[in-house]
């Protein structure tokens, strides 16, 4: 491996890697297969001797690999707002810097989100396989009837930050009543469009559909479980688009089994990219691969506020977007 290079987990989009190729201080490395991981031991072998890492949602980043990268190491930049993957006390023991990318994705998370709440709710994929199937049909007043969103459903976001106001303006204008949890939700941008503030356990109670805006952190891991799914109203629908170990994956497959939720929409996966097999074989679950920032615009984004990171930091200057440590612990 060359000296003071930057290690890239993977290679990220074509613009993105001429911008890295020319504002870098150090040689840029990468895996050569795009659309795979590097396996643990590739990971260790690439980021040893490294000055900085870009790195992906999929790579964990701990003690194992810190020690192999070696002293120089000066700065990990997460191609992700969620930086759950890495050892933020770990490196900040190290002095290492780790950056994320906050800010750029929300409007692209928040279109797959409430897409995966229409998609849902109004039973889009159960149609869509149905009229595939070559079964004869006719219209039907019964037919794949489904929640109407527009007709005062209401929908509670479980962490209102940047992305869960981005989807709270557009059920908003959807015409949804729009309960939520979380400090902004008595922000005066979240008073204009109607949003109540609530605590978790009512806006369980009261929500049509629940949907998942908050980071993964030690202290939330399954904050969906029995408990929570019992609570919900009947007949509702949970959507995920956040970290898939929010949700017990078992019990909220027991809760659809029984008939209490009406269906679930999850962008993102408890044993990512491990699918849960009950919830794979229900028609009444949406399933998708972790695609909530891939539009090319926000994915550009993204990558380019990595490179510009590390290269801040290796140019001796502040990072754009440091992870600070209070806020990683919880």
């Amino acid at each position: 491996m060359p000296e003071n290079h930057v290690f890239l987990t993977r290679p990220l989009p074509e613009r993105v890697m001429h911008e890295a190729r020319a504002s870098l201080p150090v040689t840029l490395t990468s895996h050569p297969t795009k659309d795979v991981p590097p396996n643990r031991q590739e990971l260790i072998e690439g980021c040893r001797g490294a000055s900085g890492l870009i790195v992906m949602l999929t790579d964990q980043i701990d003690d194992e690999v810190l020690d192999a990268a070696g002293p120089q190491l000066q700065v990990i930049a997460n191609v992700a707002v969620g930086f759950d993957n890495i050892d933020v006390e770990a490196a900040s023991r190290r002095g290492i810097v780790v950056t994320n990318t906050p800010g750029v994705l929300d409007e692209a998370t928040a279109d797959l989100a409430f897409t995966l709440l229409l998609t849902t709710v109004r039973r889009l994929v159960e149609a869509d396989r149905f009229v595939r199937s070559g079964k004869p049909w006719n219209w039907g007043p019964q037919s794949f009837v489904g929640l109407d969103v527009s007709a005062g459903a209401t929908l509670g976001i479980v962490g209102l930050g940047r992305t869960g106001m981005a989807v709270a303006r557009r059920a908003h204008a959807f015409g949804m009543s729009i309960v939520a949890t979380g400090s902004r939700a008595t922000s005066s941008e979240a008073v204009e469009i109607g949003v109540a503030a609530s605590d978790l356990e009512h806006l369980l109670e009261i929500s049509d559909v629940v949907s998942l805006h908050c980071p993964l952190t030690p202290d939330n891991r399954h904050m969906i479980g029995q408990a929570q799914l019992a609570a919900m109203k009947q007949g509702s629908y949970l959507i995920n688009t956040a970290r898939g170990p929010l949700v017990d994956e078992e019990a909220l497959a027991d809760a659809l089994d029984s008939g209490h939720l009406a269906g679930a929409g999850l962008d993102v996966h408890e044993h990512e990219p491990q699918i849960n097999a009950r919830l794979r074989e229900m028609e009444q679950v949406v399933l998708l691969p972790h695609i909530g920032s891939a539009g090319s615009a926000t994915r550009d984004a993204m990558g380019s506020l990595a490179v510009r990171n590390v290269t801040e930091v290796l140019s001796g200057r502040d990072a754009l977007t440091p992870v600070d440590l209070p806020r990683a612990k919880g």
